[in-house]
């Protein structure tokens, strides 16, 4: 299946971390954050958080995944239901508290940036890396987009063991692009929230920051019984 034009890049982060994420002007990745004192609300997995911690990605560009910021290719992620659905131990927010971060691979990759990317969840030992954006197509595009589709993606990504063709489907709906070390805001393209109310929060908190991003409630990328 052809890759995107453009392909969509998301990241997802609860609505507290906004502020600090503004005051950095980028978003930074775990191990830069940690550096600079900026100590983001965590709503991952502290397991997985651990193995990212560890995981060490090729070289170039090197580093661990925690030196990198993580996108999903599509939005309404598995990580995203964990929360919806109080899986993730630790993390008491529901998801209208979370907010995705929306850029393209050709907006992160554009210039020195360094990055790499994976055709499944990073954490996975047999996942496989690549570093040139020609291979591209090792991503799942085919499981990604395929219908019913909610704003191009599809809606479904639950595993199917009785269908070989959907036996993991969820490791590669996860698949990552991960960009070395921070992304500037303004290699963003919006800010997409669950409801009227969030979007109102979220559009006075980066007015006040001066942050001129705009903001649109998208239904389509949130667990709202489509």
């Amino acid at each position: 299946m052809p890759v995107p034009n453009p392909v969509r890049l998301f990241h997802i982060t609860a609505i507290r971390n906004l502020h600090a994420i503004c005051q950095a002007g980028a978003l930074l990745s775990k191990n830069k954050g940690a550096v600079a004192g900026v100590a983001y609300q965590n709503i991952a997995h502290e397991g997985a958080q651990g193995v990212r911690a560890a995981r060490l990605l090729p070289h170039p560009p090197g580093g661990t995944v925690h030196d990198f910021v993580p996108f999903y290719f599509a939005p309404r992620s598995p990580m995203l239901s964990a929360i919806h659905n109080g899986k993730v131990l630790g993390c008491e927010l529901a998801q209208h508290d979370i907010v995705h971060l929306e850029t393209t691979v050709e907006r992160v990759s554009a210039g020195e940036a360094s990055f790499v990317f994976y055709d499944r969840n990073a954490t996975l030992a047999y996942s496989k890396a690549y570093t040139d954006l020609a291979h591209l197509n090792a991503v799942a595009w085919d499981l990604i987009t395929e219908p019913p589709r909610l704003d191009g993606f599809c809606k479904y990504f639950q595993n199917r063991h009785q269908e070989e063709r959907y036996v993991d489907r969820m490791e590669r709906r996860m698949a990552e692009f991960l960009v070395k070390e921070q992304v500037p805001l303004q290699h963003f393209t919006r800010v997409g929230v669950c409801n009227a109310e969030q979007a109102q929060v979220v559009r006075a908190l980066l007015l006040a920051e001066g942050v001129p991003l705009p903001v649109e409630v998208k239904t389509d990328w949130y667990f709202l019984g489509q």
